[in-house]
């Protein structure tokens, strides 16, 4: 057993429990469901993407961490993982140990987000990265299969020619069909995704929910909570711009074909870029990055690069 530094927090039994019941009620919540439908063999194109495109589990996401630099008292270590020791005032977080253990790829992670956040926003997609993903493929072909598109497969991909596609994401562009690739102002690859992400996009902002998880124990689990939470609400507006009709399932369809539609879809994208910029500063913050003041990202004056 060793002495807890000074700069440490030390945080009282009653308050980390009742940190970890919050914590574990609030994710309940989400899970709930997802775990019935998983029961039932039932899929939901909207409300299981997060448990099924990211590889965090839900128990994991339902386990409380309380981030570096926090010590519980009355604690074991036994009780936390393999991440924690002893201390005379309780257990912590033996945070230089997995800092070493996952330098390369919180390294990464950090230099991704900050210069995400050094960028100004573009917020001139309009969704058409779902559009895209099904561009000249029939009924049959397409990923949700079970739920049929708006609009007919040639008034679709007649939306996606006319509009244009400028995705930044790598992991949404290796989406689309190989019909819809040329037609996109950028290749994103992997190489560049350092250079390519920026603060407007959808799944840029939603993924802060993986950049979290793949950075636990060392944030607390109630910004993993926060990354996810809004990552939800992203998904759902993904997913009413989409080319997929879902108003059975009680989303409404945002019409991106429409200049009404593109203008609601916009201003939705601007509010989720200003709340994604305080959980990027956050999770820098918590890497002890230094960012300065927090300022919202804003729209581009530009705009994107044309192809590569």
């Amino acid at each position: 057993m060793t002495a807890a530094p000074d700069s440490l927090v030390v945080l009282a039994p009653t308050d980390w429990r009742a940190r970890r019941q919050a914590h574990e009620e609030r994710v309940d919540a989400w899970l709930a469901p997802h775990l019935a439908r998983r029961r039932r063999g039932e899929k939901h194109p909207v409300e299981d993407f997060l448990f099924t495109y990211y590889s965090h589990r839900p128990a994991q996401l339902r386990r409380w961490h309380p981030g570096a630099g926090v010590v519980l008292a009355d604690a074991e270590p036994d009780e936390f993982g393999r991440d924690y020791r002893a201390t005379a005032a309780g257990v912590t977080l033996d945070t230089p140990g997995v800092r070493d253990r996952r330098a390369e790829s919180v390294e990464w992670i950090g230099t991704l987000l900050a210069a995400t956040a050094g960028r100004s926003a573009h917020l001139g997609c309009f969704g058409m990265h779902e559009w895209a993903m099904v561009y000249r493929q029939t009924q049959e072909e397409v990923r949700h299969n079970a739920w049929p598109l708006r609009l007919s497969p040639e008034r679709t991909a007649t939306v996606v020619e006319e509009r244009g596609v400028r995705c930044s994401h790598f992991d949404a562009y290796r989406f689309f069909t190989a019909a819809a690739r040329p037609l996109n102002v950028l290749t994103p690859r992997r190489e560049t995704q350092h250079a390519n992400e920026q603060p407007g996009c959808l799944h840029a902002n939603m993924d802060l929910y993986k950049w979290a998880y793949k950075l636990s124990p060392l944030v607390p689990s109630e910004l993993v909570a926060d990354a996810f939470a809004l990552a939800r609400e992203i998904r759902t507006l993904d997913m009413r711009a989409s080319p997929y009709d879902l108003a059975a399932l009680g989303y409404p369809p945002v019409l991106v074909e429409t200049a009404e539609g593109r203008a609601e879809y916009a201003a939705t994208q601007r509010t989720f870029a200003d709340r994604a910029a305080a959980l990027r500063h956050r999770l820098l913050s918590a890497l002890g990055v230094r960012t300065g003041p927090l300022s919202t990202p804003g729209a581009a004056k530009g705009s994107l690069p044309q192809r590569q």
